[in-house]
């Protein structure tokens, strides 16, 4: 497999600002990142947020399950093997792909609110989507304990049909979130971008607490405007 850098196929963006401010209009785009180990329930809360307030979800890890499967990637294999091992795509990739998504969604409606789960997951991510994309706005923490993530993964394993929700992939990604993942949380609460919600409890509940954190935010407002 080549080094990422010799494949010009999926170039890092190279720019001295960020594609968009933040914000919702013209040249604008609103991004929330939503963080939380496997199996927190980031999908779930995405999902609510998006039926209810109008965001677009973007999932890092379906983006990158997406581009594997895609006849004639070039990055499909590469990615594979990333995902089966526990380990995080080099960040090119995943921030080439969100971008394209944003960039997909304006076009297609308009919309300039954005989810995005999954990531940053490494700092390295963390900085480089900010510097060369756009701020993010807060990021979304779903703190749950590693018990719990783990029995909900092991559930889910049953029918998701996912090569990564098996028990040795989920030791490797619990393993990667609280080594190179939490570093990113903490990171984002130094400078007061952070909203974390208890995910140990019900769906329900913990929509209801997120909505809550949202709403100190003055984020839902400004989502239904």
């Amino acid at each position: 497999m080549p080094p990422l850098e010799d494949n010009p196929a999926l170039p890092a963006p190279t720019r001295t600002q960020p594609l968009f401010s933040p914000g919702t209009s013209k040249d604008q785009a609103l991004v929330i990142f939503v963080l939380g180990g496997p199996g927190a329930g980031k999908g779930t809360q995405c999902a609510n947020l998006v039926r209810d307030f109008g965001f677009k979800h973007l999932s890092a890890g379906d983006l990158l399950r997406e581009e594997q499967d895609r006849p004639g990637s070039e990055f499909g294999e590469m990615i594979k093997s990333y995902i089966k091992e526990g380990q995080i795509v080099p960040m090119e990739v995943t921030i080439q792909l969100l971008e394209n998504a944003m960039n997909a969604e304006i076009t297609k409606s308009q919309n300039r609110k954005f989810l995005i789960d999954g990531f940053p997951r490494k700092m390295d991510q963390a900085l480089k989507f900010e510097e060369v994309v756009v701020p993010s706005k807060f990021t979304l923490f779903l703190d749950c304990d590693e018990q719990t993530m783990h029995e909900r993964l092991l559930d889910r394993g049953k029918t998701s049909g996912r090569a990564d929700d098996n028990e040795e992939s989920i030791k490797k990604r619990f393993r990667t979130f609280v080594e190179q993942s939490r570093p990113v949380v903490e990171h984002f609460e130094k400078e007061d971008r952070v909203v974390k919600v208890d995910a140990t409890t019900s769906k329900e509940e913990v929509y209801r607490r997120v909505q809550e954190q949202f709403e100190k935010e003055g984020i839902l407002q400004q989502a239904t405007t």
